[in-house]
């Protein structure tokens, strides 16, 4: 398994980190009960993965636990907390509650990595004056070791709230969108958190657009009527068909996850899944060469502009 440093927290974690949440939730959002959710962990631990994310959202950190039962010391474990709840924002002794409760589901007695998760522009106000001190407090008794913010991409595609907290260095590391449809992280955030040393973690690498071409025709449709995209560079109806038949690419998927991971500034890419075949394949494509620049030249010339658009 490749491995890259997290910034400045200095850890040396896989490039593959295993996302927890996201559609499928170790299946158990189909389904799979937390033992079974826990075997995917435990496969994607055995094929080399050291990062972990997870969060009280997904209801995935009790199989997280099962799985890192006797692992915990190979493993970067990562977990986070949303600034509201219903539509009130948190107090800080309700986040001490929360991150307690997650040390229990987790069977451990430390989180390497504890988020602020999905924080929208409007929410960051709250988190640096109320929420940061309890996680630094939290810090400072020894149940996390490094605090990180993850944006709300669906609702923040430009990456507002990040280009915002960069630059005040709360953060050790942070979570992004980044995508072949939305790039725009290329020029809003990884120049910021390479200046300031901060990790990055690379969400929404593959989403729906990415995975249904019915999907992926109704984005490029809404993306040239907002002029993101040049009606005339474009199929609208095949926007990626220029990648099938090459001998160097294998699928649209793989290509979404090698475009990401060799972005300058992107270090850990999340994927995520249920089914053990497609977490074997995605991990390899994580770990697969860099495109081939006539195809990062052509993805740029069609996307390179959007901003608009998360992938769902």
């Amino acid at each position: 398994m490749q491995t890259v440093r997290l910034g400045r927290t200095g850890a040396e974690v896989s490039v593959a980190g295993l996302g927890c949440g996201g559609a499928s939730r170790l299946g158990m959002a189909r389904g799979a009960d937390v033992h079974q959710a826990a075997g995917v962990v435990r496969r994607a631990i055995d094929l080399g993965v050291t990062f972990i994310d997870t969060a009280r959202a997904y209801g995935t950190e009790e199989a997280v636990g099962e799985a890192i039962c006797g692992r915990r010391g190979e493993l970067f474990v990562s977990t986070k907390a949303g600034p509201g709840r219903g539509d009130r924002l948190i107090s800080a002794s309700e986040l001490g509650a929360v991150i307690d409760t997650s040390l229990r589901s987790l069977a451990t007695d430390y989180i390497d990595l504890y988020h602020l998760h999905g924080v929208a522009p409007a929410q960051y106000e709250h988190c640096i004056e109320v929420l940061l001190p309890e996680m630094k407090s939290q810090q400072a008794a020894g149940k996390i070791r490094f605090v990180g913010v993850t944006e709300m991409f669906g609702g923040d595609t430009g990456h507002e709230m990040l280009a915002r907290a960069l630059p005040e260095e709360h953060f050790d590391v942070v979570m992004t969108g980044f995508n072949l449809l939305n790039p725009s992280a290329r020029t809003k955030v990884f120049p910021l958190t390479l200046e300031h040393d901060v990790g990055t973690l690379i969400m929404f690498a593959v989403r729906r657009a990415l995975s249904d071409p019915a999907a992926l025709g109704e984005t490029v449709t809404k993306l040239i009527s907002r002029g993101e995209v040049d009606a005339g560079l474009v199929d609208a109806g095949d926007a990626l068909g220029f990648l099938r038949g090459r001998s160097d690419v294998g699928s649209v998927t793989e290509a979404a996850y090698r475009f990401c991971r060799h972005e300058p500034g992107a270090q850990v890419v999340l994927t995520g899944t249920g089914d053990l075949n497609h977490l074997e394949a995605n991990i390899a494509a994580i770990q697969a060469p860099p495109l081939p620049a006539e195809v990062l030249d052509r993805l740029s010339q069609l996307f390179g502009q959007v901003d608009s658009v998360s992938g769902n």
